[in-house]
């Protein structure tokens, strides 16, 4: 039999914790006071849990070959995606060949049309997709950056997100993302409190460390423009990232055309498909674009978006997502660095992303990572990780 052929695709859950950075255990960073859409209701300001940032919880899809080999993705969704997985999506990958990647990309998106598009749909695509490039190179022996293409640099550079950026530049990152801390709800004593932190932060980094702010979707486009032109002022923020809802490609125009000369606006991390960041592009919302492979598509979408994105002149740096991020950056010269998220509470050392879920997660020393040479994308399930398949076909 053609061991390319595939077997069987099975979904699974997370429970019991671990693997999910939507869902850390007591005070952490992620989960602190961070401006958000929901901040206009003092109830759900302070976590952002309180709204149900935590609620769809980690899945994965694990996607087995006739001789056994498997390959696996990791992604946000929870019991809706494995529903969606075990009961929509498996019928256009069992009996196929895992080859036929472009194939079975564009039959689960067209088929999922009439309730998908974006969001929670294209996050399960998304988790699939990546399964199936993990079990392509083991299958072949080779890292996914080899089956992308080969990598163009010999190793990846960095940025750090957390709160402390200046403990990021200790760490040796090129820079360091904090989080907007107060929304435009909390008037001008919570600009006044937002600027006061960019300043403070600027005052612990030198001037040639990139400081950028992530504002997570929280803003509107006039309040967007004071803050940004306050903050290059003060500190010579590198970029405002994701300061609007990500549907207001209007408004992310109108902010670029207003930012200070030097100052870069940033976005993309919500955003899903070839379609989404068209509209990015060629509306001119922004100078770097920011896809989630586990949320845009998938590697195969993120190819299609960073070509978008070579011709238009702009960078593609994709949000988090540890080695699914990795093995593409590596690949392409309009990714120059990546993004890592600081998962440690108080963001002051280095932890993998997806710990405990994940075994063998390369992390970055001195803001640099090597991309290891294993088959795949080189991370396996921790088998003391308890998973749990609530539906089956």
């Amino acid at each position: 039999m053609d061991s390319t052929i595939i077997r069987q695709v099975r979904a699974f859950v997370v429970r019991g914790g671990g693997g999910d950075y939507h869902d850390q255990k007591g005070d952490h960073w992620i989960d602190d006071q961070i401006s958000t859409p929901m901040a206009k209701y003092p109830e759900y300001r302070k976590s952002r849990k309180s709204f149900g940032l935590n609620v769809l919880g980690t899945l994965v899809v694990e996607i087995e070959a006739a001789d056994g080999t498997i390959g696996f993705g990791v992604t946000t969704g929870g019991e809706p995606g494995a529903w969606v997985v075990e009961n929509h999506l498996a019928r256009f990958l069992e009996g196929r060949k895992a080859t036929d990647i472009e194939r079975i990309w564009d039959q689960m998106y067209n088929a999922t049309l009439f309730y998908g598009r974006k969001g929670l749909v294209v996050n399960v695509i998304s988790g699939v997709d990546l399964a199936l490039w993990d079990l392509l190179g083991k299958l072949r022996q080779e890292p996914v950056y080899n089956l992308l293409g080969g990598p163009v640099r010999d190793e990846l550079i960095f940025y750090a997100t957390g709160s402390r950026p200046d403990l990021a530049k200790q760490l040796g990152f090129i820079g360091g993302k904090m989080p907007l801390h107060y929304s435009p709800a909390e008037g001008e004593d919570g600009l006044a409190r937002n600027l006061a932190a960019i300043e403070d932060m600027r005052s612990k980094t030198s001037d040639d460390f990139w400081l950028m702010l992530d504002c997570w979707m929280s803003l509107d486009v006039n309040y967007a423009i004071r803050l940004a032109n306050k903050a290059w002022d003060r500190a010579g923020l590198k970029w405002i990232e994701e300061a609007l809802p990500p549907d207001d490609y209007w408004g992310y125009a109108e902010l670029r055309r207003n930012l200070p000369h030097g100052m870069l606006a940033t976005t993309g991390e919500h955003e899903a498909t070839r379609w989404g960041f068209r509209m990015l592009l060629e509306m001119e919302c922004c100078d770097i674009i920011q896809p989630d492979v586990g949320w845009c598509g998938g590697i195969t979408e993120l190819i299609k978006i960073s070509a978008l994105a070579d011709a238009h002149g702009k960078l593609v740096v994709p949000h988090g997502s540890s080695v699914y991020s990795y093995h593409f950056v590596v690949t392409r010269h309009n990714s120059p660095f990546a993004e890592f998220l600081m998962m440690a509470p108080g963001a002051d050392e280095i932890i993998p992303m997806f710990s405990p879920l994940l075994l063998d997660e390369p992390v970055p020393v001195n803001g640099r990572l090597r991309v290891p040479e294993t088959p795949g994308f080189g991370v396996r399930l921790n088998p003391a990780c308890a998973l749990h398949r609530p539906y089956t076909h």
